[in-house]
């Protein structure tokens, strides 16, 4: 068996991955480049394809399918850039990876704590030598209810990482769990909009979920309160979002995901022009931190995406796993 890695990073990825050929004895290739149609034949003879988030369309899958790939391996647990009806009409299994909910969960909180003590703009002011404190108030964050939307494996770990802060704790979800409510009480959405301080997304990015932050529902937020994204950027309607902080509605936001972020991030773009347009919009407010997708990163979190790729060759190969996402066969 062996597994075509796109977009390998050589600084940290490629090392996991040597360690995994050994272990579960599945060979690899890689590039550091995105699939695009030049490069997609350079996974001919490969039983699997392995990528970050970015354009899986139908088009792509197509492409891969004639060369012969039959797995395709996202090193991410969305796996909403992958279109999936058309995977199952090449009969190509899809699957994801799991890596320990503490890394983003930890960033999350990282990023209200900075976003209620105004710390990324205070730091701006201070590289240029401005030690005054006009426009540096923050808040206590003891003081703050969080509301925590999306209570699975890294939700969960948000509200047990902030119940030792001692703040008021909500959580939403469709699908309830007993060790959430250890930490947090339970509401309904508009209890959380209403009541909520900040506001910190842990939803899987589907229909049902798509832009559930829009003008509607940031009308119905507390006056001044902050939005947290570490999830998916498409939860958020980004002209609801800027709207929002132009009028003063919300009191800030920390964005590691915004929408239309793929060919952007990771890529080293200084000195060119701003394609998205969004984007460079909330990058001039002060009250916006916003973060490359990469609240992930961490050595753990790394070593367990290249590894579940390697285990899902594997296990798909030896038939020891027959479905790949949503029940995919």
């Amino acid at each position: 068996m062996k597994i075509c890695f796109y977009a390998l990073r050589e600084y940290d990825e490629l090392e996991f991955c040597c360690k995994m050929k050994e272990k579960y004895n599945v060979d690899f290739i890689y590039t550091t480049d995105y699939p695009n149609e030049k490069n997609i034949s350079l996974a001919s003879g490969c039983d699997g394809m392995s990528c970050t988030p970015c354009d899986m369309s139908a088009k792509t899958l197509q492409a891969f399918h004639d060369v012969g790939v039959k797995y395709i391996l996202t090193r991410s647990i969305g796996y909403d850039h992958i279109d999936l009806a058309k995977a199952r009409e090449l009969g190509m299994k899809v699957d994801t990876v799991s890596y320990t909910p503490t890394g983003v969960a930890d960033y999350a909180i990282l990023l209200m704590l900075a976003s209620v003590r105004r710390f990324a703009h205070t730091l701006k002011r201070a590289e240029l030598q401005d030690y005054s404190l006009k426009n540096k108030l923050g808040r206590d964050f003891t003081a703050c209810t969080v509301g925590v939307m999306g209570t699975g494996r890294i939700g969960t770990t948000v509200l047990q990482h902030l119940s030792g802060f001692g703040c008021r704790l909500l959580a939403y979800d469709v699908y309830q769990n007993d060790t959430a409510k250890k930490f947090a009480q339970y509401a309904d959405l508009d209890t959380i909009l209403h009541e909520s301080d900040i506001i910190t997304l842990h939803m899987n990015a589907n229909d049902e979920n798509y832009h559930i932050i829009n003008s509607g529902t940031i009308a119905k937020m507390k006056q001044g309160a902050y939005i947290i994204n570490t999830a998916r950027g498409k939860l958020i309607d980004s002209e609801a979002l800027i709207a929002g902080i132009e009028s003063g509605k919300l009191g800030g936001a920390a964005l590691d995901v915004v929408e239309f972020e793929n060919g952007l991030y990771y890529y080293n773009l200084m000195g060119e022009v701003m394609v998205n347009q969004k984007l460079a919009i909330l990058r001039s407010f002060p009250n916006v931190i916003l973060s490359p997708h990469t609240a992930f990163y961490t050595a753990e979190d790394v070593g367990d995406m290249i590894e579940g790729n390697f285990r899902s060759c594997y296990e798909f190969g030896t038939g020891k796993k027959l479905y790949g996402v949503e029940g995919q066969k």
